[in-house]
């Protein structure tokens, strides 16, 4: 980590990753390069290694931010102080996902490589911010669907999981992919984030009632 007060290191930091966030909304994971990330900031290239050792370590970073800015809402929707029924709570779980595009496309294409290509106090760092967005859904759940306890939470935390990773692609679909579908011959409902994410967490809450 290069000298320098704790004020400009979280700048370049910052800086870093949003040049990083910017370009993935253009280009794929395998095009971004080091070089492309310190073109879009201020400082070099060589800078970079001074704060990440990979691309991967931005991205995870990036991706660590996301976790954290979910497990945020997820607090402050525990933190109402007003009883919510099912499918409020469902429609608020939705919500919170929907506002999150970044954090699902990070989870659903780029995770293995970025776990992979990065050293263990970053990904530490990552699962730290993971951990806490887990534990404040189930302190949501504790909160408003008391009645499900500790299996139907655990029941419902290991089903809610694994649907997140694949929520992306079943929402987000590019013109190819729709046009591969309609010469296959697949009839294929698309829906928003929030409508799949809702219509799955209603169900399943209300199946564990």
């Amino acid at each position: 980590m290069p000298k320098g007060s704790a004020e400009l290191t979280n700048a370049r930091r910052e800086e870093i990753l949003a040049a990083c966030r910017k370009l993935y909304e253009t280009m794929s994971f395998k095009e971004i390069t080091l070089k492309e990330i310190g073109q879009q900031t201020s400082f070099t290239r060589t800078s970079i290694y001074n704060y990440f050792e990979t691309k991967e370590e931005i991205f995870l970073a990036l991706f660590q931010r996301e976790y954290e800015l979910f497990a945020e809402e997820l607090d402050d929707l525990c933190g109402r102080e007003d009883a919510l029924s099912l499918d409020e709570l469902a429609a608020e779980l939705a919500r919170a996902l929907d506002n999150r595009p970044l954090m699902l496309k990070l989870l659903s294409m780029n995770l293995y490589d970025m776990e992979a290509n990065s050293r263990m106090e970053r990904l530490v760092e990552f699962k730290t911010a993971y951990g806490a967005s887990k534990d404040a859904l189930d302190r949501c759940l504790i909160k408003f669907v008391p009645g499900l306890g500790e299996k139907g939470r655990q029941t419902f935390l290991y089903a809610f999981l694994p649907f997140v990773y694949g929520l992306y692609p079943y929402t987000i679909v590019t013109d190819k992919q729709r046009e591969a579908m309609k010469e296959a011959g697949i009839s294929y409902v698309y829906m928003s984030t929030y409508e799949m994410a809702y219509s799955f967490i209603r169900t399943i809450l209300g199946g564990l009632q």
